[in-house]
């Protein structure tokens, strides 16, 4: 039976008949092992505290979910509250015992992270990436057996696509997601690299984020200015000389701009003196 397909709750909720008085059974903590290949890799120490400090005093609210290997247990779903157990020192959990293939065993993983936001984004998209290639799945077979849409699956599956240093930065939290979508069409691996360091140092907003990837992926074309008559180049020749300075001008014999250019104070004052004395 295709258990998946509609996301989490149809995985573990209405299965039939055959499975609506499901067991919970207390197991030997030290009979169960950890599944190397799930795809959530980090475990926030505070957060995980919390959930061993709330263990202690209410116990173990929600069963785990293993599956049989020998004589052992391996977790399918649930290996946060299978820490904190063992943080407080129980020496049983609650466990639900099913069987499943390893696609299964994949899928439901990356589906109760998912579910329960506890992936950073490049985890999300390295398991979403290894489902596919694992599996054969198109991007919109894969959204539906998560139970997610196609585009989610697209943008979470482009972050991979970034440098590796900003990839670093959003696995480790540093830079959110949503800058991070920002920065995959910058192709420059320096100018991306540069761009996140803005956004994180400078805590500038997606938005803004957006509006300078644009700018630099789109500049505004630069203003050719036409070429100074040979009139007005004398003119500026004989300021530069009366003033010794770098005098410039914007505009034609009609109307303009004369900048002059000083570099201290006291070039400032002296530039004073020749004008006005």
């Amino acid at each position: 039976m295709d258990r998946l397909g509609r996301g989490l709750s149809s995985l573990l909720g209405d299965f039939g008949e055959e499975e609506k008085n499901i067991q919970t059974n207390e197991i030997e903590m030290s009979l169960i092992d950890r599944n190397t290949d799930q795809p959530r890799k980090n475990f926030e120490p505070a957060s995980l505290q919390e959930l061993a400090n709330s263990i202690k005093q209410h116990g173990v609210i929600q069963p785990i979910l293993v599956t049989k290997k020998g004589s052992r247990y391996m977790i399918i779903a649930g290996e946060r509250r299978f820490r904190a157990a063992k943080m407080v020192g129980l020496k049983t959990i609650p466990a639900i015992v099913r069987d499943y293939t390893p696609k299964e065993i994949k899928e439901i993983g990356l589906l109760e992270n998912i579910q329960r936001e506890d992936l950073n984004p490049i985890e999300c998209a390295s398991a979403m990436k290894e489902l596919m290639e694992k599996y054969s799945y198109t991007q919109e077979s894969l959204a539906d057996r998560l139970g997610k849409s196609r585009p989610m699956v697209a943008n979470t599956l482009r972050l991979l696509n970034l440098c590796p240093e900003v990839i670093e930065m959003v696995a480790s939290g540093k830079l959110s997601a949503g800058h991070a979508r920002c920065l995959v069409v910058v192709t420059d691996p320096e100018i991306q690299l540069k761009l996140a360091k803005i956004a994180v140092n400078k805590k500038v907003t997606v938005r803004d984020l957006e509006r300078e990837v644009k700018n630099m992926q789109n500049p505004k074309p630069a203003k050719v200015s036409k070429p100074l008559s040979l009139e007005m180049s004398d003119f500026v020749n004989n300021l530069e000389r009366k003033l010794s300075t770098k005098v410039s001008i914007k505009g034609n014999e009609k109307k303009g701009q004369i900048v002059i250019n000083y570099y201290n104070k006291d070039d400032l004052d002296r530039i004073y003196e020749v004008l006005f004395n």
